[in-house]
């Protein structure tokens, strides 16, 4: 077995390792892809089940939808590289996704609408405005200028307090809409004074 497939399968799935054992549709695959696309960079193994065995692929279809994915479901395009390997007398493809530089990155469903995904811990999780926007914003590599106004120092002296903080405890402490809540958050996230943590079932806020 190749050292670095071993070492991958030891580690098991994280931020930058996902296994399938086959790939049956193509806009699925295009969230993992966009997910690692716009976080940094990471690996799909195709022809690994979930407990680490491995189970090949069996035809060339698998090469076919990675390519289809990267090209046609995911905007922009996401470069990809594909190499294979025989594991235990079977094919097993290992596709690199590398970080995108033209975040963010959109998946389309099967209803041909396009989805942010980012990739927290082993899973993608649909992006929320608020990561869109940074991704956005760190993308143009332009410095964000913060004037401090009694609402960003009040988001500080709560959090100071507190361990976290939602977008809708800080839109109503302040009386704030959500779009003027959600802008300052996108500030304060693109010069790092903040921190996002996106869960399955909701986004919370700390300091950094």
């Amino acid at each position: 077995m190749q050292p670095h497939i071993l070492k991958m399968l030891i580690k098991g799935e994280d931020e930058i390792l996902d296994f399938k054992q086959t790939i049956s549709s193509a806009s699925k695959i295009a969230k993992t892809m966009v997910a690692f696309a716009n976080h940094r960079g990471g690996t799909l193994l195709i022809g690994i089940r979930d407990n680490k065995t491995v189970a090949g692929i069996r035809t060339e279809d698998e090469k076919y939808m990675l390519d289809l994915a990267a090209s046609f479901y995911c905007k922009p395009e996401v470069k990809i590289k594909i190499e294979e390997w025989e594991i235990e007398g079977k094919l097993v493809l290992e596709c690199t996704i590398f970080e995108g530089d033209e975040k963010p990155y959109y998946a389309k469903d099967e209803a041909a609408k396009w989805w942010a995904y980012i990739r927290v811990k082993d899973k993608c999780l649909l992006a929320s405005k608020i990561v869109v926007d940074v991704l956005r914003r760190r993308a143009l590599k332009k410095g964000t200028q913060i004037n401090y106004s009694s609402k960003e120092t009040a988001l500080f002296e709560y959090l100071n307090t507190n361990d976290k903080i939602t977008l809708k405890q800080y839109s109503k402490m302040l009386n704030l809409s959500r779009q003027r809540a959600s802008k300052i958050l996108v500030n304060l996230i693109s010069t790092g004074l903040i921190r996002n943590h996106t869960t399955e079932k909701t986004e919370f806020y700390t300091l950094s």
